[in-house]
């Protein structure tokens, strides 16, 4: 009788420890369960939140552009937007002013005056090595067809030819010439230039009321040949400063390719535009001393000057105490 109780005790104390044991275990897994979840919980907002500030720190605002200048590539992309308007009026607040018309060569963020100004020597220095890519050859840019990104972007696309290889060599150059630097400059997928005239994300508004754009708008252009754009200068401009009274963004500085440009007169074009400043001038001195000696002529003779001058002088005193 005593071995069944001693055994009986046994049993249950041994029952009591494996359920005390297991018990510890659970809770044990759980609180660890539960710390793991915290601890990840807190990572992703901690990931989270770098991602954002990442992003938000580094939001591209400038870029290099390619301005477009050639009337012809403006006026029938004028016809396009004029053409999409007309069958969709809501589109017009996508549009693309043809002031801001231009190609994107290289998109960056500059966090200040500092970093601006690096961005220009950058600019600067980047003229010689591109101008070593060109060998003294132009880079004529032909715009035909159009199409799309997402159905949210409208744009005229380059042809592909040996000039838009050059051009995508010039921006990988600048692109290292810009992160030697220092400079964020370029985007992580590959460099593809085309001209945009229409993007839905100009008008926040827009984007509620059209979420694509429909490609028939466009059908009748999707093959057009809108002309050359012939690469002669690199913007440094700035996406969010306000722009320019033709449309065209706040421009940081600029780089002139090629041997001579319209805007960059040659000695001799100065040289004759300072002598015709100077004739000029002459001419105006002398005949402003004329007409003085003249009239100090007249004034000495008696000369009908003086004498209505004198009377000019009488009837302001009359009207002077008149007015008294």
């Amino acid at each position: 009788m005593t071995l069944c109780v001693s055994l009986f005790r046994f049993v249950h104390m041994l029952i009591f420890l494996i359920n005390f044991f297991f018990s510890v275990h659970a809770t044990s897994e759980v609180n660890t369960e539960k710390k793991r979840k915290r601890t990840t919980g807190r990572e992703i907002l901690e990931g989270s939140k770098r991602k954002k500030k990442k992003k938000k720190q580094y939001q591209p605002n400038y870029f290099i552009s390619i301005p477009i200048t050639n009337p012809e590539i403006t006026d029938g992309i004028r016809a396009v937007q004029d053409a999409i308007i007309q069958k969709d009026h809501r589109l017009s607040k996508a549009m693309v002013r043809c002031g801001s018309l231009h190609v994107t060569m290289l998109v960056m963020h500059l966090s200040g005056e500092e970093e601006i100004g690096i961005a220009v020597d950058a600019l600067s220095d980047s003229k010689d090595f591109v101008e070593d890519l060109l060998k003294g050859k132009t880079v004529d840019l032909s715009f035909q067809g159009i199409d799309h990104f997402k159905n949210e972007v409208g744009f005229v696309k380059l042809t592909e030819n040996d000039h838009t290889a050059i051009l995508t060599e010039i921006a990988e150059t600048m692109k290292k010439i810009f992160q030697e630097k220092g400079i964020l400059a370029g985007e992580g997928r590959a460099f593809k230039p085309h001209l945009t005239f229409m993007k839905l994300s100009k008008s926040t508004q827009l984007r509620k009321e059209v979420k694509k754009i429909d490609s028939s708008l466009y059908e009748d252009f999707k093959s057009q040949y809108f002309g050359d754009e012939v690469l002669h200068r690199l913007d440094l401009c700035s996406m969010l400063k306000k722009k320019q009274p033709n449309g065209y963004y706040y421009c940081e500085s600029s780089v002139f390719l090629g041997e001579k440009h319209a805007a960059e007169p040659d000695d001799a074009e100065l040289v004759s535009l300072s002598k015709r400043l100077v004739e000029n001038a002459v001419l105006k001195a002398v005949q402003q001393y004329l007409e003085e000696t003249q009239n100090k002529t007249r004034q000495t003779d008696g000369s009908p000057v003086k004498t209505e001058e004198a009377a000019s002088g009488t009837k302001n005193e009359s009207d002077n105490d008149n007015s008294k």
